[in-house]
């Protein structure tokens, strides 16, 4: 035969009373044991986030509930507080979250929304940005731009062929075609024409060759749209 085991503390033997009481008892164990589990596991669960950060930096009630409702973690309400206290309005801090929550992914672009505030792009602009996931590594680019006194729908254009792929010049060269006194117009038609940054050189060329901004733009055509 083989020996009994000594590892279920609810053994026949150590329970008076017969089958019937062991059985109810055994009950009794599981059900505290799945309890304490269920508890344990809410307890993970129903952690609170902390928004003290957000009360501190001014933010308004009904903000920081569209925040919760968004299920922003401790990380992300740190760094809410830090665009808030930048200058970001409630609303584009709450729609900002909302955005990078859309692609599965955690808020973490304060730094880069508070550069690109500081140069002059409007709340607007840098919210395109955002829906264009354009708040990475190649924000420092588009706040150059705007730094040469392009307007906001410049950067924008800009950013939608990093985004979408697609040749655009690149801030040096924009900063070097102005030099030619190249009109803002012109080069914002340029850039929608997805000029390539190769094509910069022979731009400044016939800047210095005294063409027109127009013949510029014959020597670029607009690409016919794709089918």
């Amino acid at each position: 035969m083989n020996a009994p085991t000594t590892s279920d503390p609810l053994r026949r033997e150590t329970i008076p009373g017969g089958p019937s009481t062991w059985r109810r008892a055994r009950r009794r164990a599981l059900c505290v044991a799945a309890i304490t589990a269920l508890f344990a596991g809410g307890c993970q669960k129903l952690h609170r986030v902390d928004t003290t950060p957000l009360d501190r930096a001014a933010m308004s009630y009904s903000a920081i509930q569209d925040l919760k409702k968004l299920s922003v973690t401790d990380a992300e309400v740190v760094s809410v507080a830090n665009a808030k206290q930048d200058g970001i309005s409630d609303a584009t801090c709450v729609e900002l979250v909302r955005i990078a929550h859309s692609r599965q992914q955690p808020y973490n672009s304060t730094e880069n929304v508070a550069g690109l505030q500081q140069v002059g792009m409007s709340e607007p602009s840098i919210l395109e940005l955002a829906r264009l996931n354009q708040l990475g590594v190649g924000a420092g680019e588009l706040q150059a731009i705007r730094l040469l006194g392009l307007p906001d729908e410049t950067v924008v254009e800009v950013a939608k062929s990093h985004a979408a792929g697609k040749p655009v010049l690149s801030g040096v060269s924009i900063a070097n075609i102005m030099n030619t006194g190249l009109r803002r117009e012109t080069l914002l038609e340029l850039i929608r024409r997805q000029v390539p940054d190769t094509s910069a050189a022979a731009i400044i060329a016939m800047k210095r060759q005294h063409k027109t901004d127009a013949e510029v733009l014959r020597h670029f055509p607009a690409r016919a749209p794709a089918h």
